[in-house]
């Protein structure tokens, strides 16, 4: 079933044009493709492996379409969007914390205790940001997205160092963090940065496959 499978990618070069990622989506598509061919293995006419095909994955001219709509997303753009969210997870953070150790307003107080009491929860949500981020990439930039994710993780991950290091070197007083920085949360932190490349990775691969 060789000729479905070229005319598919022939068509869908030809859709492509000049974008500057053709070679890594046709490898995208081939794989797929290929996939798609192995379940296929019972079917010996070519037109309905095409049509299954096209059912599965759209249709050369409706692929193409998409990828050059998505030019207008450029890598640049998402990266600096996500950096950008980080700054402002962290900037909001650093104000509440200097806020609270500064000011003793009730409200700020109750909001620092109903924080600081569900510290977990705000680890894991932190962390379904980072996948998302992954998510993003891998559906808006498909296989071409692997060199930006990690530029973009590298970039964001700055102010996690930052403030690390700040706090390990007692530049930032422990006692601003109370009760949030006991051994089990610093190893737990330290624990929860490893891991998030690849909890990005996962992100990126699974939006990956939904771009398809």
């Amino acid at each position: 079933m060789e000729r479905p499978k070229s005319d598919f990618l022939k068509q869908l070069n030809k859709g492509l044009g000049s974008h500057p990622d053709k070679e890594s989506i046709l490898l995208e598509y081939e794989s797929h493709i290929d996939e798609i061919l192995l379940e296929s293995s019972e079917c010996s006419i070519e037109d309905e492996v095409m049509e299954r095909l096209v059912s599965r994955l759209g249709s050369p001219a409706e692929i193409a379409a998409i990828w050059k709509e998505e030019l207008s997303v450029t890598p640049s753009n998402m990266k600096w969007l996500f950096i950008l969210l980080n700054i402002i997870f962290f900037g909001g953070g650093s104000i509440l914390t200097l806020a609270h150790n500064l000011y003793e307003w009730s409200w700020l107080s109750a909001l620092w205790s109903q924080l600081t009491s569900v510290p977990f929860l705000i680890a894991f949500l932190y962390m379904f940001f980072w996948a998302l981020l992954g998510y993003e990439i891998g559906k808006g930039f498909g296989h071409g997205g692997r060199k930006l994710l990690r530029k973009t993780f590298l970039l964001s991950l700055i102010p996690n160092l930052t403030l690390m290091v700040l706090t390990v070197f007692k530049i930032i007083p422990h006692a601003w963090f109370a009760p949030l920085l006991t051994k089990t949360f610093i190893i737990t932190c330290i624990l929860f940065t490893i891991i998030l490349y690849p909890v990005s990775w996962l992100g990126y691969r699974w939006g990956r496959k939904a771009s398809i």
